[in-house]
C-alpha cells in the first residue's frame, strides 16, 4: 500500500479547518460596518485593513472561505453522488438504462459550463441555495463519464462474474464488487470538481450572480475591490491571493490523489 499524500492533503486540510473554525476564532461580525474608517490601511486592530464599508478584511476573508468552500464541496458531493449512480447503473445494467443515463448527460455536455450556470442562475436568481444545484448540474457529466468508464472496465472481470454465478443481485454486485473498485478515479474527479467549483462560484459572485451581499465571498470581495483599486490596491490583493493559494493547494492534492490511486505508478 502506498502512502496517502499527506504533504498535499495538509494545505487543503488547513484551509478547510480555518474555514470551519471561523465562528470560534473571535474575528467578529463579517458584515459589521465602520464607515468612518472606510478603506483604512492595515493596522493593529485590522491586520489586513478595512474595505469600502469599513468592514474588517481578514474577517470577511476567513468567512468568505467558509462560504466558497461550503458551496464548492456541497455541489461536488451532490454531483458525485448523482453522477456515480448514473454511471454505475448505466454501465452495469446496459440497455434502456444506459441509453437514458448517457443521453441525458450528452444534453448537458452540449452547453459550456459557464453558460449553463449563467442561464440557470439568471432564471432562478442568485444565492448560495441556487449555486449548489447549479454547480452540481455543471459537474454531473464528469462524474457520470468517469464512473461509466470504470464500470465498463470492471464488469467483465473475474470477481464480478463470480458474484453473478452465485446468484448475487445486481444491486449487491454494483455496491459490493464494482463501486469500491472505481472509487479511486471518482475521488480524483471529486477533487478536480471541487477546485473548479471554487473558481466558478467566485466568478459568478464577481458578476453578481452568486452569493448575495452583504454575505462574505471571495468573488464579491474581488468585485468590490475592483472599484476602489486606485485608492486601496491591497483590497484586491488579499482575496485574489486567497483564491490562488486555495486552487493551487487543491490542484496539488489532485495530483497526489492521482498518483496514490494509480495502479501502475512510475518507477
Amino acid at each position: 500500500m502506498r502512502r496517502i499524500p499527506w504533504t498535499r492533503l495538509s494545505p487543503v486540510g488547513m484551509i478547510v479547518v480555518l474555514a470551519l473554525a471561523a465562528p470560534v476564532l473571535g474575528l467578529g461580525n463579517p458584515v459589521a460596518m465602520d464607515v468612518a474608517h472606510r478603506l483604512a490601511p492595515p493596522s493593529g486592530g485590522h491586520w489586513l485593513g478595512q474595505d469600502e464599508y469599513g468592514r474588517d478584511v481578514l474577517t470577511r476573508l476567513v468567512w468568505g472561505a467558509r462560504t466558497s468552500l461550503a458551496v464548492a464541496f456541497s455541489a461536488s458531493a451532490l454531483a458525485c453522488a448523482l453522477g456515480t449512480m448514473l454511471g454505475v447503473t448505466g454501465g452495469f445494467l446496459r440497455g434502456v438504462v444506459e441509453l437514458l443515463a448517457l443521453r441525458s448527460i450528452d444534453v448537458l455536455l452540449c452547453f459550456p459550463p459557464l453558460l449553463l450556470a449563467l442561464l440557470v442562475v439568471t432564471l432562478f436568481g442568485p444565492g448560495a441555495s441556487t449555486l449548489v444545484p447549479v454547480l452540481a448540474l455543471v459537474y454531473l457529466p464528469g462524474f457520470t463519464r468517469v464512473a461509466y468508464a470504470g464500470v465498463l472496465a470492471a464488469r467483465s472481470l473475474e470477481y464480478v462474474e463470480a458474484a453473478r454465478s452465485i446468484g448475487a443481485r445486481p444491486l449487491r454486485i454494483m455496491l459490493r464488487a464494482i463501486l469500491p473498485n472505481i472509487a479511486g478515479p471518482v475521488l480524483v474527479q471529486f477533487s478536480l470538481a471541487a477546485a473548479a467549483a471554487v473558481v466558478l462560484e467566485s466568478g459568478l459572485s464577481f458578476l453578481g450572480l452568486g452569493v448575495v451581499p452583504p454575505a462574505p465571498s471571495w468573488g464579491l470581495m474581488i468585485g468590490a475591490a475592483r472599484a476602489t483599486m486606485v485608492q486601496a490596491p491591497l483590497l484586491l490583493l488579499w482575496p485574489c491571493l486567497a483564491l490562488t493559494l486555495t486552487i493551487l493547494a487543491m490542484n496539488s492534492l489532485c495530483d497526489g490523489l492521482r498518483d496514490w490511486v494509480d495502479p501502475h505508478p512510475a518507477r
